[in-house]
């Protein structure tokens, strides 16, 4: 019997494999998880319609399971079609969300095509796909370490 949050058992198995400094992408649902998956990744498909899951949901959800010492979104170039003035609402959520979970790590921007590298490592160990509508709303975690 599991005592935190996640019981999905797939994201389950996946988390208790992976390490330190592996990765985790929550992807929000315009991302093209299915072709930008690292070389060790799997990918755990979340959307179920639109809005459902959300990318925030997701990440309460982890938190409750796993240590992370980097959350990277992101970063949107400015000649971008879709580019916002200022950060994306939800990367305020994501700062929230962080802090009331009791870590003081700071939320990073990735250049966008620097992020897509990034997945693509060997570190990347899981995507997984939501259904999130919201512009910009990609996290790429790194697991930190487990302390006594």
């Amino acid at each position: 019997m599991l005592k935190h949050t996640l019981i999905h058992p797939e994201i389950t198995a996946i988390l208790a494999r992976a390490g330190h400094h592996s990765k985790v992408l929550i992807a929000d649902g315009n991302y093209p998880a299915s072709n930008t998956l690292g070389p060790n990744a799997q990918l755990v498909s979340l959307n179920l319609a639109p809005g459902i899951v959300t990318c925030t949901q997701v990440l309460e959800v982890l938190l409750t399971a796993l240590p992370v010492e980097a959350a990277n979104t992101m970063g949107i170039p400015a000649d971008d079609p879709y580019a916002l003035k200022g950060d994306p609402p939800i990367w305020a959520e994501y700062r929230s969300i962080l802090s009331g979970a009791g870590l003081t790590i700071p939320l990073q921007p990735i250049p966008k095509w620097d992020f897509y590298d990034a997945v693509a490592s060997r570190d990347h160990v899981l995507t997984i796909q939501t259904a999130d509508q919201r512009l910009w709303a990609n996290l790429l975690l790194t697991i930190g370490v487990r302390q006594p």
